[in-house]
């Protein structure tokens, strides 16, 4: 059994779990050793370290993974990885990065705001326009999270509060 094989055996076997969870299922990576199990919704850590349990125990039982692995179930994070139309078209509307293969045409790199995602691929709103590329000529891409316009300051790194009376020597 491939590599995606034995990701897409899995991800049909974990989707009923997080669908009863009232969760959904981002993606099934299985990288070497790792398989990871990425999960999107409301969900908290006990949610995520009880589904954690159900899994692993679901895939003792049905084994689709031939060799040793680690399990691993997670939220993808504010910045996702985007492989599938899937993704990228739950995206629509982000800032997204974008790292092109060698036989794309024009700069390597589209950083921007992902405009549209079809069946063929994507359009990027760039600084230079819009860019069409197709998902064969995409090596890497993922969404960007952008804090607002001030970051939060650390209160060791902020000084004194103008409130805050000081203590003056005599």
């Amino acid at each position: 059994m491939t590599t995606t094989d034995a990701a897409d055996r899995v991800a049909e076997l974990v989707a009923p779990l997080l669908d009863a969870a009232g969760l959904e299922l981002y993606d099934v990576v299985l990288a070497g050793a790792t398989l990871r199990v990425l999960v999107a919704g409301p969900g908290d850590l006990e949610v995520l370290a009880r589904l954690t349990r159900e899994i692993s125990a679901l895939l003792d039982e049905e084994d689709p993974i031939e060799d040793r692995y680690t399990l691993e179930v997670s939220s993808p994070g504010l910045e996702r990885t985007l492989r599938t139309p899937t993704h990228f078209a739950g995206a629509v509307g982000e800032k997204v990065k974008i790292k092109a293969g060698a036989s794309a045409e024009g700069d390597r790199r589209a950083d921007g705001v992902l405009r549209s995602a079809d069946d063929e691929g994507i359009v990027v709103m760039t600084d230079a326009g819009e860019r069409r590329l197709s998902y064969a000529d995409i090596d890497k891409a993922r969404t960007v999270f952008e804090w607002g316009s001030e970051k939060p300051v650390s209160p060791s790194k902020a000084g004194p509060s103008k409130k805050t009376p000081r203590k003056v020597s005599k």
